[in-house]
């Protein structure tokens, strides 16, 4: 992918400077990750959801509909991300999370800080979207989700960020910061219980319009990923929190009480967050000199692209758990209104944005994807063309073109019968219903054998991260 990145970074520039983007600054960067969200906004097509900022995005800039992420869980599609290398490659693909939460444990002080939550993370050797923009000098926050560990070694601060309030594990309460009956809001470094009882989104909606506008007189790069619309991480029996004002506004119609509404208030009250963001950049004129980019991390339960339900959602192979929203703006650059179908991934950002920031990228640095802007400006067709997933207690899966196959137990039955195998035209067949693996027996084998290939590669790999053997 190296290659394919520094033949693409010339078009990239000539296109800029042809757009009229100042050559003398590289653009500032935004992106924007919501928590389990799926395609659950109005710009595609859930019109039930009120999300007035987010469609302004997507008609002032570009949807993506078969954009894909490293996993259809938190951990591992994070990982691929911000690393822009698979999983199985920078060693994270699986969830770091503590299981004695499923029967309800409080954790101690103590307990936690020995914990796999607070001992687990990213590998340090890994180099992360910050590291590679820091090189370029730009300054760079978190406000948010991490979830890539939680020791000191792992956190933001020594992986390439200058300003970090969020959290570093899976999910918290939205209003006291824990997580399990263990505090975990960080504010740099250290654990603070100084804004208990303030709501998490208007938390980082704050931080980084401050950011914003602390960081102007240079390039800058804020990773904004909510944990909105993830549940909250306690014990209580309604997780989905939200202020009743933010109902009253978006939702007055509708039953506060009711579960479904109070989760419609969580997106939109990150889309109220997301939309200080937008304003705060006009109110600069920064707007024509930042790329700004959304995505969900993974799906939540199915959803609905291009009219066609999709199948799954969270945890699960299918389209509805991996495939999902993106949409970018920069105006003036990206043409605004557009829809691409262009084959996509997560593993595309990282380069993307070294490329647009000017930034010199390791030579000893394998990268799994590759500089995305020439083909959201409608100049070049993606060059992707396949796509692997392993989640090694959950499934296997690979898109080869348009072919998708999946291999997976059904849940509940791991362990009690072989995997099932399916085989999928996702471009005929978004929704995975017809299952082609008996009738085109020659296709299936020919994609397993591409999976085979890719697992070898990613054998291959120097074994790094939590899970894997160092």
């Amino acid at each position: 992918m190296h290659l394919l990145l520094h033949v693409l970074r010339p078009l990239l520039w000539a296109s800029l400077l042809a757009a009229g983007a100042t050559a003398a600054r590289p653009p500032n960067i935004i992106l924007v990750v919501s928590d389990d969200q799926g395609f659950d906004l109005a710009c595609f097509g859930k019109k039930e959801f009120v999300t007035p900022h987010l469609d302004r995005m997507a008609a002032e800039g570009i949807r993506a509909t078969s954009f894909y992420n490293t996993g259809s869980v938190c951990t591992p599609s994070r990982s691929g991300l911000i690393t822009g290398r698979q999983p199985l490659r920078n060693g994270t693909y699986e969830m770091i999370r503590n299981d004695m939460v499923n029967y309800g444990h409080r954790y101690t002080p103590t307990e936690y800080a020995m914990s796999p939550e607070m001992t687990l993370g990213l590998d340090v050797r890994e180099t992360t979207f910050g590291d590679i923009l820091r090189s370029a000098g730009y300054r760079n926050a978190v406000f948010g989700k991490w979830d890539m560990g939680q020791a000191r070694r792992f956190l933001p601060l020594q992986r390439g960020f200058d300003v970090f309030v969020g959290h570093g594990n899976n999910g918290i309460d939205y209003y006291t910061h824990e997580r399990y009956g263990a505090p975990s809001l960080f504010r740099g470094n250290e654990l603070s219980t100084a804004e208990k009882g303030t709501y998490a989104t208007d938390i980082f909606r704050r931080e980084a319009v401050r950011f914003i506008r602390d960081s102007a007189a240079k390039p800058f790069f804020l990773y904004l990923p909510f944990n909105a619309p993830h549940s909250a991480s306690n014990l209580q029996k309604d997780s989905n929190q939200v202020p009743e004002s933010y109902l009253r506004r978006y939702y007055p119609d509708r039953d506060p009480a009711d579960a479904r509404t109070k989760y419609a208030g969580m997106v939109s009250a990150m889309d109220e967050a997301i939309g200080d963001v937008f304003a705060t950049l006009r109110e600069l004129k920064l707007d024509r000199d930042t790329l700004v980019c959304f995505l969900a991390d993974n799906g939540r339960n199915g959803g609905q692209i291009d009219g066609v339900s999709l199948r799954g959602g969270k945890s699960s192979p299918f389209e509805g758990g991996l495939r999902t929203p993106f949409i970018a703006w920069w105006p003036g650059v990206i043409p605004a209104g557009s829809t691409t179908r262009e084959f996509l991934t997560s593993l595309e950002l990282l380069p993307t944005f070294a490329a647009v920031a000017g930034a010199r990228l390791p030579t000893d640095l394998t990268l799994d994807g590759f500089n995305l802007l020439p083909v959201l400006q409608g100049r070049l067709k993606s060059p992707r063309s396949e796509m692997f997933w392993d989640w090694p207690s959950a499934f296997q899966v690979a898109r080869v073109g348009d072919l998708k196959w999946v291999s997976y137990t059904p849940r509940g039955r791991r362990g009690e019968v072989p995997p099932k195998e399916e085989l999928y035209d996702v471009a005929q067949d978004p929704g995975e219903k017809r299952d082609l693996a008996a009738t085109r027996p020659a296709d299936l084998q020919r994609v397993k054998a591409r999976f085979q290939a890719w697992r070898a590669e990613m054998e291959a790999t120097e074994p790094r991260g939590p899970f894997r053997n160092f």
